[in-house]
């Protein structure tokens, strides 16, 4: 996966977890956040003048119930070279990925469904869309 690895952290499931990481190139972002319950991957877009964050869509990754391991994890988050494009990678695979510049929010399990006011794709997952953007 070529790109840019902007955060790199061990998270446990089940572990209160917020980690933010904005582009450096525009007004772009990402959340992980494990409330202990569920793991959700929020796209955000930040306000260049009053620096306020609006969620724009937010993906399903996982229910910490669901996962029986609970060992540490590499969590990553990678822009792609146009900083349009991020992923989120947990050991070596990619979960989730918003494209910023289609208003789209991809991710294995499709859920939640697309929003009304930023998604304008479906929300399948595949290896097909990881490589366009970071191949």
């Amino acid at each position: 996966m070529k790109g840019y690895l902007l955060r790199e952290q061990d998270i446990v499931p089940g572990e209160d977890t917020f980690i933010e990481c904005l582009a450096d190139m525009n007004s772009n972002g990402v959340v992980f956040e494990d409330n202990t319950d569920t793991g959700f991957f929020y796209a955000i877009e930040k306000d260049p003048t009053s620096g306020e964050m609006r969620v724009l869509d937010a993906l399903h990754i996982y229910n910490a119930e669901d996962i029986t391991d609970k060992q540490k994890r590499a969590l990553k988050i990678i822009w792609s070279k146009s900083w349009q494009q991020c992923a989120l990678v947990i050991d070596t695979y990619c979960y989730a990925l918003f494209d910023f510049a289609g208003h789209g929010g991809y991710n294995r399990n499709e859920f939640p469904p697309p929003n009304e006011f930023w998604t304008r794709h479906g929300r399948k997952l595949t290896s097909e869309v990881i490589s366009s953007f970071f191949e």
